[in-house]
C-alpha cells in the first residue's frame, strides 16, 4: 500500500463511527490492484481462490452465520504467507510464537514489536486473499491503554496489516477500547494465554474448575461487548469453548478447544511437521517437512562432497 493510503487509513480511523468492521472493508479497496497483481504470479493457485475477494472481519462474521468453518494458521515470512495464502487459508496470524519457532525462544515473551512488525510486512506482502492479524507481543499494551493503541497504530501503518490480536479479558478492556477508537480491529485470546505463562507456571489445559471457567465466559462477553471482531480461545475444555461459541455472536477460533467453536488455528511450523518436539493432543501433522528438508540437505551435502553437484549441464 502507498504511504497516502496508508495516511488515509490513519484518519478515517479516527473519524466518528469508523469501526474496526469499516477499516477491514477500506482496507480491502485500497489493496484491491496488489491483489490482482499478486495473483498474476500465482498461477498455481485454484480457480476458486484466484476469484475470491480479500477476506474480511465481516467475512468472518458472514460465515459464523452461515456454519462455515474459518482456517487460520500462523506464518512469519513471505514465502511461507504465500504457500498459505494460496491454499486458500482465510486468516493468517502472524503470532508471537515467531519467538519461539523463529528465535528459538523458550516462551513467547522476548519478540519485541519491531521484530513483530517486520515479520507482519512480510507475510503482508505475501498475501492476497487472507486476513492478516498480528499479535500485540508482551509488554505494548498491557496496563497502559495509551501505549496499547501506539503499538498498534505502528503495526498497521509500518505492516500495512488488518487487525490485531492481544492476550486477556477484563484486564484489557481499557486497551481493547483505546485501540478500537482509531478504527483498528481486534481480535481477542482467552484461555491458555501464553504471555502469562509465569503467572500459570504451566501449559495446562486453562478453566477446568468452575470458577475460571465462568471468568472465561463473562470475559468473552465482555471482549464481544467492547467490540472484539473474533475471540481464540486455547487449550480449554471442548464443552466449555462449545457454550462460549454459542453464547457470543462473533467467530470463536479454537486452538486445543474442540471442534465445537467457528474456527481452527495452527502453528505452521507444528501442522508442517517442522517441529517435533512439541506433540499435545491436539495437534494434527500434515506433513513431515522435518524430516523432507533434512533428507534434502543430506543429499545436497552429499553430492558436493562427490563432487556430483554442480554437473556440466548445471554451468554456465
Amino acid at each position: 500500500m502507498s504511504r497516502a493510503a496508508g495516511q488515509t487509513h490513519l484518519a478515517l480511523g479516527n473519524a466518528p463511527g469508523f469501526n474496526g468492521y469499516a477499516w477491514a472493508e477500506f482496507h480491502y479497496e485500497c489493496t484491491t490492484m496488489r491483489i490482482a497483481l499478486h495473483r498474476n504470479s500465482n498461477k498455481t493457485m485454484s480457480s476458486a481462490v484466484k476469484e475470491s475477494k480479500r477476506v474480511t472481519t465481516h467475512t468472518l462474521q458472514e460465515m459464523k452465520q452461515k456454519e462455515v468453518p474459518i482456517a487460520m494458521i500462523t506464518a512469519y515470512d513471505f514465502s511461507m504467507a504465500r504457500l498459505m495464502d494460496g491454499a486458500g487459508v482465510d486468516v493468517i496470524l502472524v503470532g508471537d510464537s515467531a519467538s519461539n519457532v523463529m528465535a528459538g525462544h523458550e516462551t513467547t515473551l522476548p519478540i519485541t514489536l519491531d521484530q513483530m512488525i517486520y515479520h507482519a510486512g512480510s507475510v503482508v506482502r505475501g498475501c492476497a486473499r487472507a486476513l492478516v492479524v498480528v499479535d500485540l507481543p508482551f509488554g505494548t499494551y498491557q496496563g497502559n491503554s495509551k501505549g496499547a493503541l501506539n503499538s498498534a497504530i505502528r503495526i498497521m501503518k509500518e505492516s500495512g496489516a488488518h487487525a490485531v490480536k492481544l492476550e486477556g479479558g477484563r484486564e484489557v478492556l481499557d486497551s481493547v477500547g483505546r485501540i478500537l477508537t482509531a478504527g483498528i480491529p481486534v481480535m481477542g485470546h482467552l484461555g491458555l494465554t501464553p504471555q502469562s505463562i509465569y503467572k500459570f507456571g504451566t501449559y495446562v489445559v486453562r478453566a477446568r474448575e468452575e470458577a475460571e471457567a465462568e471468568r472465561l465466559k463473562r470475559d468473552a462477553k465482555l471482549l464481544e461487548e467492547a467490540g472484539c471482531f473474533a475471540l481464540v480461545l486455547e487449550k480449554i475444555p471442548a464443552k466449555l469453548a462449545t457454550e462460549v461459541a454459542k453464547c457470543i455472536s462473533i467467530p470463536v477460533i479454537g486452538i486445543g478447544a474442540g471442534g465445537g467453536v467457528d474456527g481452527q488455528v495452527l502453528v505452521m511450523h507444528d501442522l508442517l511437521g517442522i517441529t517435533k518436539e512439541f506433540n499435545p493432543r491436539f495437534l494434527r501433522r500434515y506433513a513431515d517437512l522435518h524430516g523432507v528438508i533434512t533428507s534434502a540437505v543430506e543429499h545436497y551435502v552429499k553430492d558436493v562432497r562427490s563432487s556430483d553437484f554442480p554437473r556440466p549441464d548445471e554451468q554456465y
